[in-house]
């Protein structure tokens, strides 16, 4: 039997208890290396913003206010510090 908007009686889209694909259901990331854990744990005792103004002060000092010539390296370089201070920033804004 179908109903009005051509699905079936026994149609999972409106069923009151829909099967759950338990494929989907867990989204398993691998777990974190002693590395890692130790790393994380400093990030979060000294705070994400701090390490956020502490990496854009560097950045900012290696930038502006310093007479060493650049190269591509060290454009590189201080690129990675702003990708990082930026996503401490990030991540202190959700906490």
């Amino acid at each position: 039997m179908q109903t009005l908007d051509g699905s079936g009686v026994d149609s999972k889209a409106h069923s009151v208890n829909p099967v759950v694909d338990a494929r989907h259901a867990s989204n398993t990331s691998p777990p974190l290396t002693q590395s890692q854990a130790e790393f994380w744990h400093l990030v979060e005792c000294q705070g994400c913003k701090e390490l956020a103004h502490s990496l854009k002060m560097i950045h900012d000092l290696a930038l502006y206010h310093s007479d060493v010539p650049f190269d591509t390296a060290e454009k590189s370089a201080l690129f990675d510090v702003k990708v990082l201070w930026e996503g401490f920033e990030k991540m202190g804004a959700r906490v």
